[in-house]
């Protein structure tokens, strides 16, 4: 997100217009702990990507007219604002009179009730910008939009339809609209709106919209001041001009909002991998508590951590070995805790076992994880019968039909695993319905664990949604976390040293 260009009048020279919200946003916060803060977003152009509306409008003519003008148009397609449609059908070579015939069409049906929804596809990151701000305390979303007052019902119903899997709500209370109407009267609207959500008690700190003369009616009617101003550059009918205390960005990024320390702190946190030497280095110096390593018995009778099996990657003569045994006497003596992926399931349960007491871990600090199918009813209810505080897991992404088609005959399954002693459930972030699966094992009154989160970006998506834990691979940079992975097919994540990495830093 390249915003601010320098030397621009009035204007803040920024490097990411996220990062300054975030710390704009941390001021206000140290400073008016026990206000109502409120951020205010825009709806069309700055929350919603209005070129799928457009798009829909103009299909909708092909379909009810019989006709084929619009043959494979995409939203990418689409380079104008909504407000200027005859700019784009200009350049798409159609007769005068179907150009103008098109165009009253898509001016008498944009703003229908079915068009609205159709306008209801966020920008990327937006969502769990939203959703960061309404986690935080005392800290509230706005909306001030020009839609006219007539579509609140529609607006309101569609934004929490889409907002759902992002755990996002938007309330009634804090919408204003354009109470005219009228396209000549969102700048006095928008204006009156921020006013009404100060009136009733709010105090804005911030305000998100892709309109240049919005942001400078409301610039200009800001008499505190404070409000940082932040320009989305999306698609824009009004042309740009300097305004003070003004941020630009293009992309909504969560890395750049959310720092460390903004983490929910009962979300527990799993190093996941940690097979190798240098993996538990990189391990050991964090403040994860949680090191998940893969438990395997070696052609020698060894129980090593491993990821692949021999038989999917054979072993040869340069592969070092890594025993159970040595990680688990390490862990213990730092105080952390051992979760131990059982990949040859019920058969190594009982030298496992063995191998934990011998170092007389506290069930606290214990959690095994492993296949159904691999473990099996008998192998669960000795973990359990051996250590009953432990956490007991599986994964469970195989009820994902059912959970979508069936959940009912899905809750029979999840009620047999419970019987048997399992305690968490695990789901895949890489799934493709792997949110929709969170919502209703959590229905169930389920604990759940996210894995397969790859990156800082979906470790942050994956934690605003607040699960109960997140295995990740802590490849974060970013955060100073070299996090190697866990060696399938012996690929790790790999770094360079430069002089942003400070040089005591254990770079694997």
């Amino acid at each position: 997100m390249k915003d601010v260009e320098p030397g621009e009048p009035g204007e803040h020279v920024e490097i990411d217009w996220m990062r300054r919200l975030a710390e704009h946003y941390a001021g206000f916060r140290r400073s008016e702990p026990d206000e109502r803060l409120l951020i205010v977003f825009d709806i069309d152009g700055t929350i919603l990507d209005l070129r799928h509306m457009v798009r829909h409008v103009l299909l909708e003519y092909d379909r009810d007219q019989g006709t084929d003008f619009f043959h494979g148009l995409r939203a990418e397609d689409i380079d104008v604002h909504e407000n200027r449609v005859d700019e784009f059908l200009d350049g798409r070579a159609l007769p005068a009179r179907t150009r103008d015939e098109v165009l009253a069409w898509y001016l008498d049906r944009r703003w229908q009730p079915e068009s609205v929804l159709a306008a209801h596809r966020p920008y990327r990151g937006v969502l769990e910008v939203i959703r960061w701000f309404q986690l935080q305390p005392e800290t509230y979303v706005g909306l001030n939009t020009g839609r006219p007052e007539r579509l609140r019902d529609e607006t309101l119903r569609s934004l929490n339809a889409l907002g759902r899997e992002y755990r996002v709500e938007f309330r009634s209370d804090l919408l204003v609209m354009n109470e005219r109407g009228g396209e000549g009267d969102v700048l006095e609207s928008k204006v009156t709106g921020l006013r009404r959500l100060i009136d009733a008690g709010y105090r804005p700190f911030a305000v998100v919209d892709n309109e240049p003369a919005v942001i400078a009616a409301l610039a200009d009617a800001d008499t505190s001041k404070e409000i940082l101003f932040l320009h989305a550059q999306t698609l824009s009918e009004s042309r740009r001009v300097p305004t003070p205390r003004t941020v630009r960005g293009r992309s909504y990024d969560l890395t750049a909002l959310v720092a460390e320390s903004d983490l929910p702190h009962h979300v527990q946190l799993v190093w996941h991998g940690v097979n190798d030497e240098a993996n538990v280095r990189q391990f050991l110096g964090s403040r994860v508590h949680w090191a998940e390593c893969d438990v395997r018995r070696d052609p020698l009778g060894r129980l090593v951590l491993r990821h692949d099996s021999f038989e999917r990657t054979p072993w040869d003569r340069s592969e070092p070995v890594f025993l159970l045994d040595d990680l688990l006497a390490r862990l213990h003596e730092s105080g952390r805790g051992a979760k131990l992926d059982l990949k040859d399931g019920e058969a190594i349960l009982d030298d496992v076992l063995a191998a934990v007491d011998a170092h007389g871990f506290d069930d606290r600090d214990l959690w095994f994880n492993g296949r159904i199918e691999a473990l099996g009813e008998d192998g669960i209810e000795l973990l359990v019968s051996a250590h009953p505080d432990a956490i007991v897991q599986c994964p469970v992404d195989f009820l994902t039909p059912l959970v979508l088609a069936a959940p009912e005959r899905a809750w029979d399954t999840i009620k047999l695993l419970t019987a048997w002693g399992v305690s968490r459930f695990s789901v895949s972030w890489a799934g493709e319905h792997a949110r929709e699966l969170l919502e209703a094992l959590e229905d169930f009154g389920c604990e759940v664990n996210l894995y397969a989160v790859p990156d800082l970006e979906a470790f942050l998506r994956a934690a605003l949604l607040l699960p109960t834990s997140i295995t990740t691979d802590f490849n974060f940079p970013a955060w100073h976390y070299f996090g190697r992975g866990a060696g399938e097919h012996h690929r790790y994540h790999r770094y360079t040293v430069d002089a942003l990495v400070p040089p005591t830093t254990d770079v694997a």
